[in-house]
């Protein structure tokens, strides 16, 4: 039976046993590649999951600031409150173990329509609760919404990163989850427009429906984008994966080398990965010395998104700014919008410098950042309780903004990113999975202890965030391995050195201390 194109291609990574060195990308800039500027065109409509889950974040903070919600539900506090925060988290706990699933026999365009259809669904039933008993159907809605956002979510960034041109993958990734604060801003002025034109049941159910606008969207765009070609390839349909990297990475032009040599590790590596791997179940992920290395640094930056004190300002703004005085519905409206639009223009600058400065910097650069900005919060909250000082209420107000422009260098960018990244293709949807549980589980902890700890201790309550930002600062000096420089295959290599399973690479690198050795991609 002869062979296709793409099989023959299959064999060029290696001659005579040997590891073949690859060609250079092109050096012209992906704006004046044609059909590469239309793939990151239509790549944005991928980036509406983050910006989802970026509006569900929010929107509860705008509600809150609503008499109207608040008194349709009965001024929930404490536990009540948490509830309400937490309930997304459960949802997406419960998609858990068949999420990953979905994303590797499905794929991951359809993956991300399932999720689309379970939000929208979620977001409709959370708008309509009676007046009577409304908590059950609100938290069914929200419960939904954290359902079908654990679907989409796990195949997004699967997809991005899958189909990103190597040049770019770091970046393009990195953007991904910045544009969660971009779906926090619209739901911040969203909610603060309704507050201050509309009355009645209308201000608060109008910003609670739109939640389905943008999944509504990626749900009609997903089709026109091109599937992984790694999920292709795992599918056995080379040329379908062959066409899409020369016509978006090579512009249509078949005879690029670049393309021919990215295709054959890519469809070398996942057949290695294959035959090496004793299984596709979940032990696969501690099997080996590697991946428990890359189990270990995803869940501790799992839980570092969620638990450092930034789910205080996520969710219970509001709360908050009660303690420093600030109390006026529009005003925390206000401040909520600006701080939203900080975060995002910081984030976003700092994903733009992923390849240049490194993953690892960006993750210590933030969490000292962070750890100072919330000490310095913490003292100032202590003053103002005791004295009342308007001083120290503007400077703990101050130190919100510091804080979380300092966490915006490597959260929530990085989480994702960083996560996708470093996971071999065979176990990637199940170890973004893993990162989403116990992001989830982080969150519905510290969303469900959070109102409760506020409402006991106040100020006080922010010491126990001070001692994890201090764990955090260890755990990312010593553990987090720089991925800055290599594909997305030869990351292997600094995780399973000599016993990783790297088609068409170059021999193993010498070993260095805190970047990567394996800068093949050429950087424009």
């Amino acid at each position: 039976m002869p062979s296709t194109d793409s099989e023959k291609l299959g064999t060029k990574a290696f001659q005579d046993g040997a590891p073949v060195n690859h060609p250079m990308a092109t050096e012209i800039p992906w704006w004046k590649q044609p059909l590469l500027r239309q793939l990151y065109f239509m790549m944005t409509f991928l980036f509406l999951g983050s910006t989802t889950l970026g509006y569900d974040g929010s929107v509860l903070n705008g509600l809150q600031t609503m008499t109207s919600w608040q008194e349709y539900f009965s001024y929930p506090v404490g536990s009540r409150l948490g509830i309400f925060g937490a309930m997304p988290g459960f949802g997406g706990l419960a998609v858990l173990l068949f999420a990953p699933y979905i994303a590797d026999i499905l794929g991951r365009r359809m993956g991300t329509a399932i999720g689309c259809v379970f939000i929208i669904m979620g977001s409709l039933i959370q708008s309509f609760p009676p007046a009577s008993h409304p908590e059950a159907m609100y938290l069914t809605g929200r419960f939904f919404i954290g359902f079908g956002a654990n679907i989409s979510n796990g195949c997004c960034p699967l997809l991005i990163t899958e189909i990103a041109h190597p040049q770019h993958r770091g970046k393009v990734t990195t953007i991904y989850n910045t544009l969660w604060y971009l779906g926090a801003i619209i739901a911040a002025w969203t909610t603060y427009g309704t507050l201050t034109t509309l009355t009645g049941d209308i201000q608060w159910r109008l910003p609670t429906g739109l939640q389905c606008l943008m999944p509504g969207i990626q749900l009609l765009a997903i089709f026109f984008i091109p599937e992984s070609p790694r999920w292709l390839i795992s599918k056995g349909r080379d040329d379908e994966a062959l066409k899409i990297l020369t016509k978006y990475h090579a512009n249509g032009d078949e005879s690029d080398e670049f393309v021919k040599w990215e295709f054959s590790e890519i469809r070398e590596t996942l057949h290695l990965e294959k035959e090496a791997s004793s299984s596709t179940g979940w032990l696969e992920l501690v099997r080996t010395p590697g991946n428990r290395k890359r189990c270990f640094l995803i869940i501790v930056t799992a839980i570092f998104s969620q638990c450092s004190g930034n789910g205080l300002v996520s969710y219970y703004l509001s709360s908050i700014l009660k303690t420093i005085g600030i109390t006026e519905p529009k005003k925390q409206a206000v401040i909520n919008g600006g701080l939203t639009i900080w975060c995002w223009l910081i984030s976003l600058i700092c994903a733009f410098l992923v390849d240049r400065v490194g993953r690892r910097v960006l993750f210590l650069f933030a969490g000292l950042g962070m750890l100072i900005s919330f000490t310095i919060w913490t003292a100032c909250s202590a003053v103002y309780a005791k004295t009342g000082s308007t001083g120290a209420g503007s400077a703990v107000l101050a130190m919100i903004f510091l804080f979380y422009g300092t966490a915006g260098a490597a959260w929530p960018g990085l989480t994702v990113s960083y996560t996708v990244e470093i996971l071999p293709y065979h176990i990637r949807a199940k170890g973004l999975t893993l990162c989403f549980a116990f992001t989830a589980l982080s969150g519905v902890f510290n969303q469900y202890v959070n109102p409760i700890g506020l409402e006991a201790l106040q100020w006080k309550f922010y010491f126990v965030y001070i001692a994890v930002l201090v764990i955090e600062c260890l755990v990312i000096y010593f553990f987090y391995v720089e991925t800055k420089g290599p594909t997305l295959e030869e990351i292997a290599i600094l995780f399973d050195g000599e016993d990783s399973h790297v088609g068409g690479t170059l021999p193993m690198p010498e070993k260095r201390t805190g970047a990567s050795t394996v800068e093949h991609v050429h950087e424009i």
